[in-house]
């Protein structure tokens, strides 16, 4: 009788060792799937690039003359190329007319004709925003124009201002617009009143 239980034992081994190897293989996927869905971990100093304004101050292509974006919030922030960050403003491009717009691709000398300053504004500071054009320096002494637009981003793409100011000489300031954001992003109180944000460096 001994001997028929341990044949009978022996007679269900496959089985389990079938329902061991089937429940390896969900534990498995499970894993899988786990991997799957786990989102990749944010490296240190990503941050989002949410902006809520944009802001873009343009001067003729190839122009060699460097002009440079100021901007103020309304708690006197102000961010320029010696300032990238200031409360919910960056700077994300500093554009210095000719100066390093020269690149070498495939053995060939090419040029970026582009000038562009771009500034953008993160979130929603209620108050008023100076936007103001700076005539940093002068490379053929020659007046330059210039044309900022700001955009309002979301939540849809709206202009509130497109518009030129001219800069006669190197140290030139020029206010290009003033406008005024409430808690919940409305804009109101468009102007081009002058006002004076650039500090001597």
């Amino acid at each position: 009788m001994a001997l028929k239980r341990k044949s009978r034992e022996t007679d269900v081994d496959p089985f389990y060792d079938m329902l061991f190897n089937i429940l390896i293989a969900f534990v498995f996927c499970f894993i899988v799937a786990l991997l799957a869905m786990n989102p990749k971990a944010k490296k240190a100093g990503d941050v989002p690039a949410k902006a809520e304004f944009i802001i873009t101050l343009t001067w003729p292509d190839l122009d060699p003359n460097d002009i440079d974006c100021w901007v103020q919030d309304p708690s006197g922030n102000t961010v320029w190329f010696r300032q990238r960050e200031a409360g919910l403003m960056h700077l994300d491009r500093d554009d210095r007319g000719l100066v390093g717009d020269t690149m070498i691709v495939n053995g060939r000398e090419v040029v970026n004709p582009l000038n562009q300053e771009v500034v953008t504004i993160r979130g929603f500071a209620a108050g008023e925003y100076t936007v103001n054009a700076f005539y940093y320096e002068s490379r053929n002494r020659q007046p330059v124009d210039v044309t900022v637009s700001v955009v309002k981003v979301n939540p849809k793409a709206d202009v509130i201002f497109y518009g030129t100011v001219k800069l006669p000489a190197k140290g030139s300031e020029r206010t290009a617009v003033r406008f005024t954001v409430d808690a919940e992003g409305e804009v109101s109180n468009i102007n081009t009143l002058p006002k004076t944000i650039v500090q001597p460096s």
